[in-house]
């Protein structure tokens, strides 16, 4: 067992590791922070509107001065701080539903993120640094 897993898979820590947010330096922290207390309000409009389908929420967002981000044909960053996407997509009964709603990644620094969604139910914004393989989006779980 792994130090501080009380009940669980043996390596739960190792196979997840992947789920694990980078560290953030205390300046980008908050500066991070003041980016999800300006994308907060947006959202919370957004939502309230039942705007959640990312071409609204990226719209939105665009009006507050982001810029999408753009990759190269090797996965480089080319410039730009904003990507807006659809859900991920998840198994039902017997098929796979991709949910209403929007998932939000900005890279505020190198190791600061702001990562957001707003969907039917309700909407979320935080702050955490990025992941391993999946820039500022929390992977999804695996199986």
């Amino acid at each position: 067992m792994e130090p501080g897993i009380v009940d669980g898979a043996p390596h739960h820590g190792d196979n997840n590791a992947y789920r694990r947010s980078g560290e953030m330096s205390a300046a980008s922290a908050k500066d991070a922070q003041k980016e999800a207390d300006r994308i907060e309000p947006v959202l919370k409009r957004l939502w309230g509107q039942k705007k959640w389908d990312p071409k609204s929420v990226r719209a939105a967002l665009r009006e507050l001065g982001y810029e999408e981000e753009r990759t190269g044909p090797k996965g480089e960053r080319l410039g730009g701080t904003l990507t807006v996407r659809k859900m991920h997509p998840r198994y039902e009964i017997d098929h796979n539903l991709t949910p209403e709603g929007a998932l939000i990644g900005l890279r505020v620094h190198d190791d600061a993120c702001v990562t957001a969604f707003v969907q039917k139910t309700n909407f979320e914004v935080k702050t955490n640094g990025p992941f391993m393989e999946s820039g500022c989006f929390e992977p999804p779980y695996g199986h």
